[in-house]
């Protein structure tokens, strides 16, 4: 597979951006996931995402910027609705859905006349879209369908040398992906949840409207109802778990408490019951348990509150690529 150059963060944007100017593929780390960037203004470069990830053409793709004040600069007049929750939620973990703009080719939105849009909350991350002098095309920094990478490693051992440069950043902060939300109509819709929980969004604009989920072509990235999953089978329990004990290597995904039996495998997602932790731990945790060699992953849920929420619906997406 090979491997690419692996260049620290901080030291290593200035080489990182000149590869994103020349039509170079670059992984960086958000506060979300490592992203797999490309210059969004070049169709050409975009389309090596999706040859490096072997990402359907029909899933778009976000468009990250440096700064909030760009984004009437790429789109012009900007939704109040829109314009709000980005003064309100950027930089962070919130992505915007607005009109693609004539300098974004379509292939970066699948063909889809909007675009989904975000500033992540991330120096490294907006030190290089600023030193690129581009937006940047970045979804998660992976193979189509499988985990989320929250490490540089993650990165190295799914995509190789299908990616020209990795900025190793260290782990990120939140661990899943930001929410997704279209606030062009009456009310604000959630299109995918993520790391901004619902409630901070109803807090800030009150009440939206929630609609994870397609079945047909996506309107926003991220949301097939079978994504996010690990190579070894994955299954959720809904009530109590017999204690592993028939033999079989099993590995068990525990919100806070490890799971009776001999279990070959255990990763505990918040010994507090923290759900941030949770979110930040939960597919570092994957990748730990998909690498033991286990014939299966036991995943319980946790709280469907606040950021849980995204937390269960990532295991339950992962759960129906093996259903």
């Amino acid at each position: 597979m090979g491997s690419p150059r692996l260049l620290p963060a901080d030291s290593g944007l200035a080489e990182a951006a000149s590869v994103l100017r020349t039509g170079g593929l670059v992984a960086f780390p958000t506060e979300t996931v490592y992203g797999l960037g490309a210059n969004a203004l070049d169709a050409r470069a975009a389309a090596r995402i999706f040859e490096a990830k072997a990402r359907p053409s029909f899933d778009p793709l976000i468009t990250h910027l440096a700064e909030a004040a760009e984004l009437e600069k790429l789109v012009g007049v900007v939704p109040a609705a829109v314009a709000a929750l980005a003064e309100r939620f950027w930089p962070g973990p919130l992505t915007l859905i607005v009109d693609r703009p004539p300098a974004i080719p379509p292939i970066v939105t699948s063909g889809l006349e909007t675009m989904a849009v975000r500033v992540p909350d991330h120096d490294a991350a907006r030190a290089l879209i600023a030193a690129a002098g581009v937006p940047v095309a970045a979804p998660s920094a992976n193979r189509f369908g499988q985990l989320s990478p929250t490490r540089a490693e993650h990165v190295v051992r799914g995509l190789g040398a299908a990616v020209d440069v990795v900025l190793d950043g260290g782990p990120t902060r939140c661990g899943i992906e930001s929410t997704i939300v279209d606030a062009r109509g009456d009310r604000p819709v959630v299109l995918r949840l993520g790391a901004l929980p619902v409630e901070a969004l109803e807090e800030a604009v009150g009440p939206v409207v929630v609609r994870p989920g397609s079945s047909g072509q996506p309107v926003a990235p991220g949301t097939l109802a079978a994504h996010y999953a690990p190579r070894t089978p994955l299954r959720v329990v809904s009530g109590a778990e017999p204690a592993a004990g028939d033999g079989a290597r099993r590995g068990f995904l525990a919100f806070r408490n490890r799971p009776a039996g001999d279990w070959a495998a255990v990763e505990v997602l918040s010994a507090g019951g923290d759900l941030t932790e949770a979110a930040a731990r939960l597919f570092d945790a994957l990748h730990r348990l998909d690498a033991t060699g286990v014939s299966e992953i036991v995943a319980e849920p946790v709280p469907d509150v606040g950021v849980g929420r995204a937390i269960n619906d990532r295991l339950r997406r992962a759960a129906a690529t093996w259903r």
